[in-house]
């Protein structure tokens, strides 16, 4: 006679063991095993190329270099869309890669873009310098600090960062290290023309003269006796004293004339710098740290602590290093926060079941739960499924169904004891019943969640694993329902002393199941009244639904906002940053706020996935506040709006929380597309105050902003060559 799968599990207790062993010993094995990150895996199909065009206007960038480049990127076949933004002297031309492609497709359409740029690169006009193609565009920073010391100057920063970067690149674990807010120093030669004519020298002569200067070239080599010797001549400079000591006399000309003579000399930054960053009001650098893929976040964060910690001895006095943001504590606080879900969740099953199914089979629903969520570990270790925001919703969200399956057949046991069957034959007689209606309700349950985790899109991408844990644990639990339960069943209630077959007796006889009797029979006696009723509560919800806020990806809980903020077009970056500043003081002042960075010119690193950083732009600005607690983000950045409002009308800014998913811009975007510039001006005009015209509507511009002011002086050729 064929056993059912019930009775199998029951006789062959080495198997159940077995297999419960391998759930409770692999799955915490594999819990401690798994990778930890802040957010899943996800795929950013976006690549930058930048050209540097110096001096040339807008409309000449857009023409000559921005415009070739398209349309040699649109040739690819792997392309969804392609944006560009035209300033002053700069192209920022961000592609996207079409959806179907994947993680592994990108390095190879990455390097055929980066071939298709190169080569068409030689027909771009004179002056442009060769195009920059970022695919690195995605990465993710975990861990940002920032590094700030007053009394030092940008380069002495600059060398303690230097050989802080070494020592972290060493760290096991760590991947990249990134560094922002860093000068470019340069040599500024102040050539005097009046002394240059005097002497009769053209500025040819010395820019040929300081091409040719502190090369480093092979000068030969000579054999001494067995030794082959190369010769290394001198004549590099040391520093820049010593460029002054340049000859630039002309051949066949009396006495010898330096380069000093007829220039100043010094040493210093760009003058009008890329990138300015700063922590609590002090000039700083940041400092991002990635990770390998499937790590352990935060043992890798460990490491990178205790390293920083080793190496205080070599901190220079007055130097500080402060996190911005540390993507290993907040994965520390998801994980930790599970657990004392997972905890919650078994005590609350065993403590409500106490009450209405007794002691023991509270505890055994309570171990069928545990054993089912670490067995979900081990096939997530097998699948390698990450620790993350999105794996970790999904088993919070699997807590409250993980039971049902186990509840129905312990409930079906127990009362098929009551009617005078063994263990055996009432866990035979449930499990042969609804072992295929449980499934078919598992199944319903998990394809609930197919649409978002099947999705083609970036949402899907990025909630896969939600689908994925949901699929892997519900099916679990349907499985440990109709195996193990019916085998701790057969132990736990061994000694349980049930009541001989009684038919006058009736298992469903207690208050709990009289009363819900009673109800059904009262809904089923009043069916029109209870069919009306039912549309009344479904009219009822459909309305409460309305009422609720809409968002696909809530904020997240991290006690963190950001302000965008935007000064007029044509404004000089040192002057954003003096604005940045004074916001900086203002926000800094607030009650709670612990910590203000800025970042002017571009946006910070991408220190979570969620992020997507500001391009390029000398009038944009960027504040991240930290707050000291999550419900304390919202009072704080509405005392914030206000102030701004109230001292700084000329600023355009917007205030965000961290949000969760897929980033993106505005909620709302018109595209507006013509040949004429003025019209497209005008009709961006018309719809800003359309939008302005809604009161829910808020950081209302367009991307093109305000016209700028230009110089153009008028040149008097015939003049200028006399």
């Amino acid at each position: 006679m064929k056993q059912d799968i019930a009775t199998y599990f029951i006789k062959n207790k080495v198997i159940s063991w077995m297999l419960t062993l391998i759930f409770l010993i692999g799955g915490t094995f594999s819990f401690f095993g798994l990778g930890q990150l802040e957010d899943p895996a996800f795929t950013i199909k976006d690549a930058m190329v930048v050209t540097a065009y110096p001096g040339a206007t807008p409309q000449q960038v857009e023409e000559e270099v921005t415009y070739p480049i398209e349309k040699a990127i649109q040739q690819l076949t792997y392309v969804d869309e392609v944006n560009s933004i035209s300033s002053r002297g700069l192209s920022q031309i961000t592609v996207t890669m079409k959806n179907n492609y994947g993680p592994d497709d990108l390095p190879q359409i990455w390097d055929e873009l980066r071939r298709k740029v190169n080569d068409m690169s030689s027909s771009l006009p004179p002056g442009v310098a060769q195009p920059k193609v970022i695919d690195d565009f995605g990465d993710v920073y975990g861990i940002l600090l920032a590094i700030t010391g007053d009394g030092y100057s940008y380069k002495e920063l600059s060398d303690y960062v230097d050989y802080l970067r070494r020592e972290i690149e060493l760290v096991d674990g760590v991947g990249k290290v990134g560094v922002t807010g860093n000068q470019q120093e340069q040599v500024f030669i102040e050539i005097s023309m009046q002394r240059l004519s005097s002497l009769g020298i053209s500025l040819d002569t010395i820019y040929n003269i300081l091409a040719t200067q502190n090369l480093v070239t092979s000068a030969g080599a000579v054999r001494i006796g067995d030794e082959y010797v190369r010769v290394h001549p001198t004549g590099e400079f040391k520093n820049v004293d010593e460029l002054g000591d340049l000859i630039i006399t002309e051949k066949g000309a009396n006495g010898l004339i330096y380069l000093r003579d007829v220039a100043d000399i010094k040493k210093g930054f760009k003058e009008i710098p890329d990138n300015l960053v700063s922590f609590n009001g002090h000039e700083a650098l940041n400092v991002g740290v990635s990770f390998i893929e499937g790590v352990n976040v935060v043992e890798v964060g460990q490491r990178v602590m205790q390293r920083l910690a080793e190496l205080k001895e070599q901190q220079p006095v007055g130097i500080d290093i402060d996190a911005v943001y540390s993507q290993p504590i907040e994965v520390d606080k998801s994980v930790s926060g599970f657990v004392v879900s997972l905890g919650q969740a078994v005590v609350i099953v065993i403590v409500v079941l106490l009450f209405f199914m007794g002691l023991r089979s509270g505890l055994l629903i309570g171990l069928i739960l545990l054993l089912t969520v670490l067995g979900t570990f081990v096939f997530m270790k097998w699948l390698a499924i990450d620790l993350q925001r999105i794996s970790l919703g999904a088993l919070v969200i699997a807590l409250g169904m993980l039971v049902d399956n186990a509840i129905v057949v312990v409930e079906g046991i127990l009362i098929g004891m009551q009617k005078g069957r063994t263990r055996m034959q009432a866990a035979s007689d449930i499990v042969t019943q609804t072992k295929w209606p449980l499934l078919g309700a598992t199944v319903i349950a998990v394809m609930a969640f197919a649409p978002i985790g099947l999705s083609q899109d970036s949402t899907g991408e990025y909630c896969r694993t939600l689908f994925t844990v949901l699929l892997i644990s519900l099916m679990l639990s349907w499985f440990t329902a109709i195996s193990l339960t019916p085998f701790f069943a057969d132990l736990f209630f061994k000694n349980v002393k049930v009541d001989q077959a009684d038919d006058q007796k009736d298992p469903y006889g207690s208050i709990f199941f009289v009363v819900y009797r009673k109800s059904l029979e009262f809904c089923m006696r009043q069916a029109w009244m209870t069919v009306i009723v039912l549309i009344l509560m479904l009219g009822g919800s459909v309305y409460g639904f309305t009422l609720l806020k809409q968002s696909f990806f809530p904020a997240s809980t991290t006690p963190m906002f950001m302000v965008d903020v935007w000064l007029p077009e044509g404004t000089d970056i040192r002057a954003t940053n003096d604005t940045l500043k004074q916001l900086e003081k203002v926000v800094g002042a607030e009650e709670g706020v612990e910590y203000v960075s800025s970042s002017a010119g571009k946006g910070s690193q991408r220190f979570m996935l969620t992020y997507a950083p500001e391009k390029s732009y000398a009038a944009y600005g960027e504040l991240i506040v930290r707050v000291d607690s999550f419900e304390n983000v919202v009072p704080v950045m509405k005392k914030f709006r206000e102030q701004l409002d109230k001292d700084f009308p000329e600023i355009e800014y917007k205030a965000k929380l961290v949000m969760l998913g897929p980033s993106s811009g505005s909620k709302i975007e018109a595209r507006i597309v013509g040949s004429d510039p003025t019209v497209l001006r005008g009709i961006a005009s018309q719809v800003v105050d359309v939008m302005n015209a809604d009161p829910g509507a808020f950081n209302i511009r367009h991307d093109w902003r305000e016209r700028t002011k230009v110089i153009e002086p008028v040149f008097n050729e015939s003049q200028a060559r006399r």
